[in-house]
């Protein structure tokens, strides 16, 4: 088996049987074989691969490697940017074994086969002409997540939210090791300002009210304390950003609480998921002692002005349920009508309010999300 199979990948292979997964390893096998380091940004095939790209910025250190998975390490560094390169294979040929399986299998297998760097001015520059005047989402991550980890998923929900020209990814220098998670807490704190630096350029270049922030589990944190100092800054009447999406948030909830009357301000609409699946976050709180911010519970009350939507109604698609954001096409499809179309909660489809701002997301019906309910 190819030394490329990723964790995900094997879970789902080995679901398979027969033909099936000897077709499956047999085009994986082909697919690694063709692959070289050599794409450009500009290409839209490679030796029969599709190419895909993802802008990003980043606080990592240059390893010196030219291995385009170890280019950027876990250290701290100043700002890069530049673009991830993948080559892409379609699994559409496996549709019909997706649909039935109770987990997710993604739709193509994707490598990392070049990192082009760029002047962040460049880069702004390109962000504009790509964008054709829509909202430009910036993403970022959560804890244990390498640069290579953190590109590809950046890749998937660009792709499942339909962002492609307007979105970029923010990579804070996380070591990627599952036992790393205070020292991912250091590195997480320490990227904070220039986190609060860079939304404050991003302000300056496209405008007030046009960029939308989308961030996952420990990553929140870092959002919330950026946001907070640009806070303690801004003094203007009108929001300096438009959507504020926080995911699976590894937030204090009692923090958060104390500041979001603060933070409130900066945006048009702040919006949580939530979810009662998610391992991760149990894990979270009995280390701190607190509720997280992205479990359902009572120290959700009093979060006045923002929308929270609980998603604990849908089955759990991965194993830790903490990325549904990526594997539940659900979710994907109610993130595509916030940040796409701007609408709140009550303007989209499958929420059903049970509290003054509070939204349960429904299954899809006819969707493979629900095929084994």
């Amino acid at each position: 088996m190819s030394k490329f199979i990723s964790p995900v990948v094997v879970q789902w292979l080995s679901a398979l049987s027969g033909v099936s997964l000897v077709f499956v390893l047999m085009t994986y096998g082909t697919y690694s074989c063709a692959e070289t380091p050599s794409a450009k940004a500009n290409d839209i095939a490679v030796d029969g691969y599709e190419t895909q790209v993802v802008p990003f910025i980043t606080l990592r250190n240059k390893t010196g490697s030219v291995d385009p998975s170890d280019y950027y390490g876990g250290e701290r560094s100043t700002v890069s940017a530049g673009y991830c390169e993948f080559s892409s294979m379609s699994l559409s040929s496996l549709k019909a074994i997706t649909e039935k399986v109770s987990f997710y299998i993604p739709e193509d297998i994707v490598k990392l086969r070049a990192i082009s760097e760029s002047g962040i001015d460049d880069l702004w520059r390109d962000m504009k002409n790509s964008s054709n005047g829509q909202h430009l989402t910036l993403y970022t991550h959560g804890f244990n997540i390498d640069f290579e980890k953190g590109c590809k998923r950046a890749l998937l929900f660009q792709k499942s939210v339909d962002l492609h020209g307007r979105f970029v990814f923010f990579s804070w220098p996380s070591d990627g090791a599952l036992m790393n998670y205070t020292h991912d807490e250091a590195d997480l704190y320490w990227s904070v300002e220039p986190l609060r630096q860079m939304l404050s350029d991003m302000v300056v270049h496209f405008g007030a009210g046009d960029i939308n922030v989308v961030a996952h589990s420990l990553g929140t944190r870092g959002v919330l304390l950026a946001l907070v100092m640009m806070a303690q800054a801004e003094h203007g009447d009108k929001p300096v950003l438009n959507e504020v999406v926080l995911i699976a948030p590894d937030i204090d909830a009692g923090v958060f609480k104390q500041y979001l009357p603060m933070i409130k301000p900066l945006a048009k609409n702040i919006t949580i998921y939530v979810s009662a699946n998610d391992s991760p976050l149990v894990l979270s709180r009995q280390v701190h002692g607190y509720p997280r911010l992205g479990e359902p519970g009572p120290h959700l009350d009093g979060l006045a002005g923002i929308e929270i939507i609980d998603i604990s109604d849908n089955p759990i698609r991965s194993p830790t349920g903490h990325l549904y954001h990526l594997y539940q096409s659900v979710v994907s499809t109610d993130l595509d009508q916030l940040v796409n179309d701007g609408k709140s909660a009550s303007q989209r489809g499958n929420l059903k309010q049970t509290g003054e701002n509070y939204w349960l997301l429904q299954p899809l019906l006819n969707d493979k999300d629900t095929a084994e309910n």
